[in-house]
C-alpha cells in the first residue's frame, strides 16, 4: 500500500492559469494497493465522483477472482506518488473497492517495487529517464 493523491486535471491546469483558487481543484489522498500484475490504475466510483472527472467508454474487465463486470474509463486525472506526478485515465471499480496502481503508472514515474521490504520506491532520485526511440 501507499498513498496516492489524485487530482481533477482540469481544476489544475485552471489553478495554474489563475483561473480559480487552487483550494478549489477537487484533491483526494487514498491509500492504494499497488498491484504489479494490473496494467492501469483503478479507482472506486466513489472517489471518481469526488473528483468530477469525466466516465467515458465502457469495457468488461475481469477481476482477480474470475468475476467479470462492466467499468468505464475515468479522464482527466492529475496522479501524484512519491512527489512524483503524472496525467492519465482510470478504470472504474464499484463504490468502496481498493483503489490499484497498476504498471502503467510505476512505469510513467519510474517507480520500483521493492520485494524485500514490499515498499514502492524512486528508481533514481534525479528523475525518471525515458527509453525512447530515436528517429530520423
Amino acid at each position: 500500500m501507499t498513498k496516492l493523491t489524485l487530482e481533477n486535471a482540469v481544476d489544475h491546469e485552471n489553478a495554474l492559469n489563475g483561473l480559480i483558487d487552487p483550494d478549489r481543484v477537487r484533491r483526494v489522498e487514498v491509500e492504494a494497493l499497488v498491484d504489479t500484475g494490473a496494467t492501469m490504475l483503478a479507482l472506486p466510483a466513489d472517489i471518481v465522483s469526488e473528483l468530477g472527472i469525466t466516465i467515458r467508454d465502457r469495457r468488461k474487465a475481469k477481476l482477480a477472482d474470475g468475476t467479470s463486470i462492466e467499468v468505464g474509463r475515468a479522464t482527466g486525472l492529475r496522479i501524484e506518488i512519491l512527489g512524483r506526478d503524472t496525467t492519465g485515465d482510470a478504470w472504474v471499480l464499484p463504490v468502496g473497492a481498493t483503489p490499484l496502481i497498476g504498471q502503467v503508472q510505476l512505469e510513467l514515474l519510474d517507480l520500483i517495487v521493492d520485494a524485500k521490504s514490499q515498499e514502492v520506491r524512486v528508481r533514481l532520485a534525479e528523475g525518471p529517464v525515458l527509453d525512447l526511440l530515436r528517429a530520423g
